[in-house]
């Protein structure tokens, strides 16, 4: 395993150097505007690390998981030209569920004897995962510290089980080219963002890696594992759905952009912060909690409510700030 990810973090830090001096000089770069985050031109697809990672594995492994890494191979290319050149939203979301689907067979859970209905939910709940890990990425550190939050755990979980649920060399390099990018990323001067290519592809690994628990386990309730995201997300969607936005229309109101834009907590500290409350929350669960669904779901539901309360308590005292920061934009005609 040491030689794996020795390996894997060589060959992982000379692709994303590599990968600098091609977007430098094909242009791949993100360029500020009113709804951004950040300041400055800061290189786009850093996390392009992310599904070489995969493929990475994929070669350690003796070619295990084919129909994973083809679905993902093609989510990469796709996305990774949406970051070159602007996609239409239908292409990308064909693209996401074709990939989806080629998980499934993966996972055989077109053979797994479940109800026809399971299938387009789980569906349409997965690619919603996916682009909730892309919504999320606005910041610096968000994208590689979070995934690290999640990761973790499920390298535990695999190392501790009886039989492992996904091939430990998948999560560790994986782990792996988390903290490349991280190198570049999580920084208060951003070297590169991951792009839609990265936040993608990584949310694709971690939802496979999350799939093969849930289905080795029978239990959703792992699914507490991206609580934090959880929450910001559906309850910012929530909201747009009350100030009758257009929810396809890029936006700065998630309770993270707000603490570094509005509040001007740094990014990188609101990153850290967004990590480690959610390692926090799967650690409860992975090492304290006795190991039956039952005492995971009531813990769930526990945290749940008080993240979610704490979502509402936050956007009640801050989001004047937000409004002022449109008034003032439009004050400005931009």
């Amino acid at each position: 395993m040491l030689t794996v990810l020795l390996v894997s973090a060589a060959v992982l830090l000379l692709a994303e150097l590599l990968y600098f001096r091609l977007a430098e000089r094909l242009g791949i770069m993100d360029r500020p505007n009113g709804r951004s985050s950040h300041t400055r031109p800061t290189i786009r697809g850093g996390g392009i690390v992310f599904p070489l990672a995969a493929l990475l594995a994929f070669l350690f492994d003796g070619f295990a998981y084919p129909w994973f890494l083809l679905g993902l191979l093609m989510l990469a290319v796709v996305e990774f030209t949406d970051d070159v050149r602007s996609l239409p939203d239908s292409v990308r979301l064909v693209a996401q569920f074709a990939a989806m689907a080629l998980m499934f067979l993966q996972l055989g859970l077109f053979s797994g004897g479940f109800p026809w209905w399971y299938i387009p939910l789980a569906l349409v709940l997965s690619v919603g995962i996916v682009n909730a890990w892309n919504f999320m990425d606005g910041i610096n550190g968000i994208t590689g510290g979070y995934s690290l939050a999640v990761l973790m755990p499920l390298i535990y979980l695999d190392a501790s089980s009886d039989a492992p649920f996904v091939d430990p060399d998948l999560l560790a390099v994986t782990a792996v080219a988390a903290l490349v990018f991280c190198l570049f990323n999580f920084r208060t001067r951003a070297r590169c963002f991951a792009g839609d290519v990265g936040s993608v592809s990584v949310a694709f690994i971690i939802l496979f890696a999350l799939g093969s628990l849930v289905l080795r386990t029978g239990d959703l309730s792992w699914l507490l594992l991206l609580a934090v995201y959880g929450v910001d997300t559906v309850l910012t969607i929530c909201h747009r759905i009350m100030l009758h936005e257009n929810l396809g229309q890029a936006h700065r109101k998630h309770a993270y952009q707000l603490m570094a834009n509005e509040l001007g907590v740094r990014h990188v500290t609101v990153s850290a912060f967004y990590s480690l409350l959610q390692l926090l929350i799967s650690s409860v669960a992975v090492l304290l909690l006795p190991d039956s669904p039952a005492a995971r779901w009531t813990y769930f539901g526990a945290v749940l409510l008080v993240l979610c309360a704490a979502y509402i308590v936050f956007m009640k005292k801050n989001y004047h700030l937000h409004e002022e920061y449109l008034r003032s934009r439009a004050a400005a005609g931009e």
